[in-house]
């Protein structure tokens, strides 16, 4: 039996805009990206602290220390400037891994900086 599991996480960037004219993704600062092993097209789950909005997208890579965070297209509509959102992406273990697995925390300050690890 395998198991999707989560396999990191950001957690509480700020949303830094928004681009509704983009055809749909999410851009991440590179620098968060890489803290949090996450590639740019990989699958993530956002969800938005402030309002409980959920999606599924992909990454797009920002800049590294551009620090944004920014829904793009029909996942512009998930959220403002200054929400908190949790990034996560997932894989699957098998069963046994799985119950070993530990995933990647990226704890965010209030300027989108990697902080440490949960």
């Amino acid at each position: 039996m395998k198991r999707f599991m989560v396999e990191s996480k950001i957690h509480r960037a700020r949303l830094t805009g928004t681009d509704l004219e983009y055809e749909d993704s999410i851009t991440i600062d590179a620098a968060l990206m890489r803290a949090a092993d996450m590639l740019p097209g990989e699958q993530v789950h956002v969800v938005n602290l402030n309002n409980a909005s959920r999606i599924v997208t992909y990454l797009i890579q920002a800049p590294p220390n551009s620090d944004r965070v920014l829904p793009n297209g029909p996942a512009a509509r998930m959220g403002q400037a200054g929400d908190q959102l949790i990034v996560l992406s997932h894989y699957e273990l098998p069963d046994e891994e799985a119950r070993a697995h530990r995933p990647r925390g990226v704890l965010v300050d209030e300027k989108n900086k990697a902080e440490t690890g949960s």
